[in-house]
């Protein structure tokens, strides 16, 4: 690209100050000089490696709702419960407000994160922008900080070590599916998605 050429630069989103893009090598990680902001970084999966990643997000993602989470055993009865029965039983003790913050922050914004960037990705990978590509960028920006899998999991260890004083625990497939999810949602979150922005850049009319 020419360095007279808008993609040729870049602007510190902090305190705007321009420099011009340099090509870098892997691990490495441009940062603005003037407020230490991380500018740009090397990336080296392309459109239809992180396409693959998401599919494969989406599988692990049913698997992780579908199967029980955990066991609990007590004078012999076992009882297990899934990530919605969970939410459900929430909802019935009074607590609707956690449940809803559960429902959404482990269900309903990890699932149109993946399916939005999905979407973005399956055009990006011939080189073209997706419909409605300028509000599902931005969607996807303010959906960022409120994919929590990995606080649930967190949580859900923290809470399988001290209920085991009480029960017997049983961990499930459920909790191992979302731990593997929680590794997927950390890999997309190290990706700077502002990048497809000069991979599929506007078409002229």
């Amino acid at each position: 690209m020419g360095m007279g050429s808008p993609e040729a630069l870049l602007i510190c989103e902090h305190c705007d100050t321009v420099y011009r893009r340099q090509l870098l090598s892997r691990g490495d990680v441009a940062c603005c000089m003037r407020c230490g902001a991380e500018l740009e970084r090397h990336h080296g999966l392309g459109a239809n490696a992180l396409l693959a990643l998401i599919l494969t997000a989406l599988i692990v993602f049913v698997q992780a709702n579908m199967w029980p989470i955990v066991t609990l055993g007590l004078n012999g009865q076992l009882s297990s419960t899934t990530l919605w029965g969970m939410i459900i039983a929430m909802w019935q003790e009074q607590a609707k407000v956690v449940s809803v913050l559960v429902a959404a922050t482990l269900f309903f914004f990890p699932l149109m994160k993946m399916t939005m960037l999905g979407w973005l990705l399956w055009f990006a990978r011939v080189g073209r922008r997706a419909p409605g590509f300028v509000p599902l960028m931005v969607a996807l920006h303010r959906l960022g900080p409120w994919t929590m899998s990995e606080v649930f999991v967190l949580g859900a260890l923290v809470a399988i070590v001290k209920a085991h004083t009480y029960f017997d625990v049983i961990p499930d497939p459920g909790i191992y599916a979302y731990a593997a999810l929680t590794l997927l949602i950390t890999i997309f979150a190290g990706v700077d998605l502002r990048r497809l922005w000069d991979d599929v850049p506007e078409q002229a009319a």
